[in-house]
């Protein structure tokens, strides 16, 4: 059973056992150690923002957990075959070049077409697959930001949900880097709706618009063309539920996002935290998904990551990022670079800027 550690930085020697016992009563809530939770808090560390151990490996839902985390777990099952359909995507390339230099070669167009619907269906059933993601990061930040607990508390309190909200974020990272590097995920779709257009025109019956009619296309387009497709859904996603959850302070959103940069930033920087990983890919695990919280944080929060006043010790973050091997973590400095809103900001320190040159 959890115990309560009654401390306090500022104890020194005091004598006087009343003195005490008040000082403990201020602070009896600011150090909780759970199970598998350790605390390392200093008064130093406080200035910084809380810093515990995020148990995710191992972290197991609790009773009131299970409602939220089994609808989320629905959703995250999907994510690895997700990504697997996205790393086999190869494109039509080939059989569109073909059609479009031999237009009149029907035999051409018809392979082209046989070539791109099946892939516009993958392509369809990414897009839908990141709405419902966004369903899950909403029940998530519900669960996560509600009262009567602070953001930390639950972060500590539910690690199931918080590893759930990493694993989103994680899979986010990871689709974005692969769809970034495949221009023909955005080449085959134009093809699709350009045959589809003439075919309309000419009164062709189209075999697979059913699949995809126009409205649908239209929605895939801009999710297509955005850099980071599922990025900009989870940050749209994160604005949305803080403009629709008025009675909820915007601080129980950011800082349940900075709770978690600085959750991760302390355990990939301190040995003894780092050490209890038994799983390598944690460590990669962990720098994905401190990004993806300092960008939702980023887009979120009026002055963003970058500012002085910001949650996040945005220097720190970056100097993790910067003392892994260089090829693991490029991708994640130039979605830093690329996909925040506020770095380029004139409150952002000619530091930080220089930082992420």
């Amino acid at each position: 059973m959890a115990q309560i550690l009654k401390t306090s930085c500022s104890i020194g020697n005091l004598g006087k056992r009343s003195s005490l016992l008040r000082l403990q009563e201020d602070t009896t809530n600011w150090y909780l150690n759970m199970g598998n939770l350790l605390k390392v808090l200093t008064c130093t560390d406080l200035e910084q923002g809380p810093n515990f151990f995020l148990d995710f490996e191992n972290a197991q839902p609790t009773e009131s957990e299970k409602e939220i985390y089994n609808q989320v777990n629905v959703v995250l099952k999907d994510a690895e075959g997700i990504l697997e359909d996205l790393q086999s995507y190869r494109g039509a390339g080939h059989e569109i070049r073909e059609a479009i230099q031999h237009p009149n070669d029907e035999k051409l167009q018809e392979k082209a077409w046989g070539a791109v619907v099946p892939l516009v269906g993958k392509l369809k059933k990414f897009y839908e697959f990141s709405q419902r993601l966004e369903a899950g990061l909403r029940g998530l930040l519900g669960a996560l930001t509600s009262t009567p607990y602070s953001p930390t508390q639950h972060l500590e309190r539910e690690q199931a949900l918080a590893k759930q909200f990493a694993e989103i974020l994680h899979f986010t990272l990871r689709f974005d880097e692969l769809k970034m590097t495949n221009p023909a995920i955005q080449n085959d779709f134009s093809y699709y709706r350009r045959t589809l257009s003439r075919m309309r025109i000419n009164n062709v019956p189209a075999e697979g618009e059913n699949e995809v009619n126009n409205e649908l296309a239209n929605r895939m387009s801009l999710f297509y063309a955005e850099a980071t497709p599922m990025l900009k859904t989870l940050s749209d996603a994160t604005t949305k539920f803080v403009s629709e959850n008025k009675n909820l302070p915007i601080e129980n959103t950011t800082d349940c996002l900075s709770t978690m940069a600085s959750v991760c930033r302390v355990m990939l920087e301190t040995p003894e935290y780092r050490s209890r990983f038994t799983n390598e890919e944690t460590v990669s695990f962990c720098l994905r998904v401190m990004v993806g919280v300092i960008i939702l944080y980023d887009h979120v929060h009026p002055v963003g990551a970058f500012a002085k006043t910001s949650k996040i010790d945005m220097k720190g973050c970056i100097k993790v990022l910067k003392d892994q091997p260089p090829n693991s973590v490029e991708g994640l400095l130039n979605a830093l670079r690329y996909t925040t809103k506020h770095l380029n900001d004139e409150t952002t320190s000619k530091q930080i800027k220089s930082m992420l040159q």
